[in-house]
């Protein structure tokens, strides 16, 4: 029973996924706005929003107790960006060479994927600070905590700006396929506008959000034949059931050479849930270095900072993602051994 509802929500969340990828494409080629925008900002946070609500709804709920809820609030926060730039990454690169083979390079545009980069380990990095600073000094916590909101704030305004003159350079969204409901209902009369694609754009985020509702009821009962914790979950399994079947859009990207739009999506997404969510975390949590929390901390900026480098270095390849997906392994390890 648990492995259908999990093979049925995946369906669903693939279907959905296709749905989004494809209203969004028109939508960014409607808008003239660059793929970085597209993939950076509308994809990342269209897709984490669901996701997003685990930890919100962990930290504010009165349901269990409160070690729970706060054990499950800060497994999802440093979860997410730990999974986004070690096993996402990692996947996509498979992906790739499955499709494009083992030689062929990635194309990201790289001033985008830079300050996706970039932003997010300044965010991140505050983050882990605040991890260390004690309770007490809740005047510090406040300040760390408004600190990483205005960087997200700062890291939106720099990233529209840039639009135009990466669509003057060639990086414009394009869509590869006629929008589905046109393709489905347009003999009797549907045509292609702003709200057939907004209503599109919805249709595939609902069915994003319920598919990972029941995959992460398929995981929670596993969870409970598996005997895990609640802050050893929260960081293994709330991340990959909540966050990683929306990033199946970055797999159908890298498939088709829309390497910028695949990146941004990912990329985009760690500095939203590394900026914003830790500030609730701060605020509302005891945040504090414990064992599990550092080793993750530490993994996800080694890979974040080693995908920065690769990308600075020139050639991209999906080879050198591997070494993404080891940073994953080695904190299932630690969690797990």
């Amino acid at each position: 029973m648990t492995l259908g509802l999990l093979l049925i929500a995946l369906l669903i969340i693939l279907i959905g996924a296709e749905t989004f990828t494809n209203a969004l494409e028109h939508l960014g080629e409607r808008l003239k706005i660059s793929e970085g925008v597209t993939g950076s900002i509308f994809a990342a946070v269209g897709t984490a929003l669901p996701e997003t609500m685990v930890p919100v709804v962990a930290i504010l709920s009165t349901a269990s107790t409160q070690q729970v809820r706060e054990e499950v609030g800060v497994g999802a926060i440093l979860g997410a960006p730990l999974m986004l730039s070690t096993l996402t990454m990692c996947l996509m690169a498979l992906f790739a060479i499955h499709k494009r083979g083992w030689s062929d390079e990635l194309h990201p545009e790289r001033t985008g994927l830079r300050r996706d980069l970039k932003w997010f380990l300044l965010a991140f990095g505050l983050s882990t600070v605040a991890i260390f600073v004690p309770h007490q000094s809740m005047w510090i916590r406040a300040m760390i905590a408004i600190s990483l909101v205005l960087v997200y704030f700062i890291y939106l305004m720099l990233t529209i700006r840039a639009s135009a003159k990466l669509v003057a350079d060639g990086h414009g969204t394009a869509a590869s396929e006629p929008l589905f409901l046109v393709r489905l209902f347009g003999r009797i009369g549907v045509p292609e506008n702003m709200f057939t694609i907004l209503l599109q754009l919805a249709i595939g985020l609902v069915l994003i959000i319920l598919g990972a509702h029941g995959f992460v009821q398929g995981v929670e009962e596993l969870s409970v034949w598996l005997g895990l914790s609640a802050l050893v979950l929260s960081l293994l399994i709330v991340p990959v059931a909540t966050e990683l079947p929306e990033k199946v859009n970055s797999i159908l990207w890298i498939r088709r050479r829309k390497d910028t739009l695949a990146f941004g999506n990912i990329t985009g997404a760690m500095v939203f849930q590394g900026s914003l969510l830790p500030a609730l975390g701060i605020l509302l949590t005891p945040w504090e270095p414990r064992p599990e929390v550092l080793a993750g901390v530490i993994l996800t900026l080694v890979a974040s900072s080693y995908l920065l480098l690769m990308t600075r270095r020139g050639h991209l390849r999906p080879v050198h993602l591997f070494f993404n997906g080891l940073c994953y392994l080695s904190f299932l390890a630690f969690m797990l051994l």
